[in-house]
């Protein structure tokens, strides 16, 4: 099942439409994105909590990580430079951190605040290789943004 992400977006406004609070949107955006797609075998967000410091937030799938710091990583790379990191194979990314061995590839997108504040890191890793292309990071950016910025 391949996900529709013009019908995922619409899902999402209506779910959180007038809500402000960073963790409901985030576990809200984590369960309705994870269960649209075959491919996500774990998705969730690493929230931004001291200076170069990511902690576990809401998300689905098996255990993750709970902190990562900025210079590790696909979710430090991405916390890091403010760019979305495309991962066709996480054995080829040098400094990987392997928070589950059934990880294959990994697209993580940085998330902004509106006042253009790194709050977090939304993170999807799928056991299959090569799982993730542009169209899936520019769909899960815009449907980020329309959440965090608006």
């Amino acid at each position: 099942m391949r996900v529709d992400y013009e019908s995922l977006a619409k899902t999402i406004a209506s779910l959180t439409e007038g809500e402000t609070d960073q963790i409901a949107l985030m576990a809200t955006i984590a369960c309705e994105v994870h269960h649209s797609d075959d491919r996500f075998d774990w998705t969730g967000f690493y929230r931004v909590v001291a200076p170069e410091l990511l902690k576990i937030g809401p998300y689905q799938g098996g255990h993750g990580c709970l902190v990562i710091p900025f210079s590790r990583g696909v979710c430090g790379a991405a916390a890091r430079t403010g760019q979305v990191q495309l991962v066709p194979d996480v054995d080829a990314f040098d400094g990987h951190i392997a928070c589950a061995s059934s990880t294959r590839s990994e697209l993580v997108l940085p998330v902004f605040d509106q006042s253009d504040q790194l709050i977090a890191v939304f993170d999807i890793d799928s056991d299959q290789p090569d799982a993730f292309d542009e169209d899936d990071a520019t769909a899960l950016s815009q449907l980020l943004d329309q959440v965090f910025v608006k």
